[in-house]
């Protein structure tokens, strides 16, 4: 079985969400780990373990973060962590994948489906082998706890339910 680490270095998860229903803010965690075990050469096996830490989202704006790392959204005292457990990887063709698997966010835990593209698999100059993957899906922050949103005066709500994920992740091959 080889076991494959997230690199921070070259890796970023990011996330994006409608505000006031005509733009959408950017935001990221920059503390996260993770790991994927599998054995086969396609990776239709491997099991992927994910966490980030919620008290490391940015969106480069100091108040906004405050407010996303307090009860009304993230509450990262209480819940100090973002995990995701793999289910499956499946190979739909050529390089794209279906991941599948429990993501737990606020305490809450619900069965996710995310869109896969291996970017490929290389070596890089110090022999150590990487595999890049580009990983996109949505999820309701709503069924997460993350409730929070503001009516507009001229109608519909300060934020989106929806939010988008685009992650990129380096792993590297442990030896």
């Amino acid at each position: 079985m080889a076991t494959y680490k997230i690199d921070p270095a070259h890796s970023e998860i990011n996330f994006k969400i409608k505000h006031l229903m005509i733009t959408s803010v950017t935001g990221s965690f920059t503390k996260f780990e993770g790991y994927m075990e599998s054995e086969k050469d396609d990776f239709t096996d491997a099991k992927i373990h994910f966490e980030a830490e919620t008290a490391s989202i940015t969106t480069h704006n100091e108040q906004r973060d405050g407010h996303l790392r307090s009860p009304e959204f993230f509450d990262a005292e209480k819940f100090p962590k973002v995990t995701f457990d793999s289910a499956s990887f499946q190979k739909k063709s050529g390089d794209d994948y279906t991941l599948t698997g429990n993501l737990t966010m606020h305490g809450i835990t619900k069965f996710v489906t995310l869109d896969v593209e291996l970017g490929g698999v290389n070596t890089d100059p110090w022999g150590q082998t990487k595999v890049g993957f580009e990983i996109v899906g949505k999820i309701n922050r709503k069924e997460y706890g993350l409730e929070w949103n503001a009516a507009l005066e001229t109608g519909g709500v300060m934020l989106a339910d929806d939010v988008k994920l685009q992650i990129s992740v380096q792993l590297v091959k442990q030896a």
